[in-house]
């Protein structure tokens, strides 16, 4: 039934992230306060069988991708049963996750026994100090154990996720570049987005990713645009001559990507979100265990899904046509 989940401006969605957790063992800035975080109640997260439940008939209507996030999706015990169970329903073709890292060594094998084929680690910094400070805890040596625990699962492609930040870490663009270079390694850069701030702080943090393709002349890199790689989205992706790896750009807020979105998002707490910008979600559970109801779901978020977000308007702070989300990246799931 490929192409049931046509939204009004013609994009088929195939692919659903699934936050199975708000928590995270770390704290990072442009993500979840510091202190005095107030986590959902855990009665109140999808059970694996509700989870289940939605994805059996997500996939009935064409959705063939799947991704585990969070918060950290590894703090949430048994993650390896749900994938087994995910990866069983019929039409599922492809499971990934993303992890900030710091778990994934002593979990790399049995997720990648139970189904996840490919994964993506949060790196915004290669810098064992830097790193604490951004994600305000944590040891970065952990979530460099975890690439090597990924690489010897056998997870293709690694990718790693570098949250670009003004005055923080664009002085380490070029290392970063250089790591693409030496290892096959994907490296992603990611414009930081206003998801869940009211305040202004994100604009005093925000980074345009022009600022990568110039570090890149200037330090003599020789970007060759393409490259895909396997699930890159929304990714511009550039191979570095001669190089074993090759670097993606995201820029949600320069340049957004609206017009290929081919996602849907189901929060911890059982929400289906349409945009994950926009306030609007769907409650699921009450549709859990009648499979017609769960479809009139998904069709309904098709019917209301605008056709972009308006990260670019905020950033200019010019008026807005929807009300953007107050929740934070952690609650809707990265």
């Amino acid at each position: 039934m490929t192409g049931v989940l046509t939204d009004r401006f013609g994009r088929v969605h195939n692919y659903l992230r699934i936050s199975v957790t708000d928590r995270c063992n770390l704290r990072c800035l442009y993500c979840m306060p510091e202190e005095g975080v107030e986590f959902a109640d855990p009665s109140s997260l999808l059970t694996f069988d509700e989870i289940e439940d939605v994805v059996r008939t997500a996939a009935s209507l064409g959705i063939a991708r799947l991704r585990i996030t969070g918060g950290e999706p590894l703090v949430r015990k048994g993650l390896d049963e749900l994938v087994a169970r995910l990866a069983a329903i019929p039409g599922i073709e492809e499971i990934s996750l993303t992890t900030n890292g710091l778990l994934l060594k002593d979990q790399a094998e049995s997720l990648r026994r139970a189904g996840v084929s490919r994964v993506n680690i949060s790196l915004d910094t290669l810098d064992p100090a830097r790193f604490r400070m951004i994600a305000r805890r944590g040891d970065l040596r952990r979530v460099f154990e975890g690439i090597e625990a990924a690489a010897h699962a056998g997870f293709e492609p690694i990718k790693l996720n570098c949250v670009l930040l003004r005055g923080v870490n664009e002085d380490e663009i070029v290392s970063f570049l250089k790591l693409a270079r030496d290892e096959p390694l994907h490296v992603r850069f990611i414009e930081y987005m206003p998801i869940g701030h009211a305040d202004e702080q994100w604009k005093n943090y925000y980074l345009p990713l022009t600022r990568v393709l110039e570090l890149a002349r200037e330090a003599g890199f020789e970007l060759e645009p393409g490259g895909r790689t396997a699930g890159n989205g929304p990714s511009d992706n550039y191979r570095i001559k001669g190089g074993k790896g090759s670097i993606g750009l995201i820029h949600p807020v320069s340049d957004h990507f609206c017009k290929n979105c081919n996602r849907l998002r189901l929060t911890a707490d059982g929400h289906l979100k349409p945009c994950l910008y926009w306030v609007d979600e769907l409650y699921v559970r009450p549709a859990v265990g009648d499979p017609e109801a769960m479809r009139r779901l998904f069709l309904r978020a098709m019917a209301i899904k605008p056709e972009n977000h308006e990260m670019a308007a905020k950033l200019a702070d010019e008026a807005q046509s929807h009300v953007p989300t107050e929740r934070r990246m952690s609650q809707i799931g990265g």
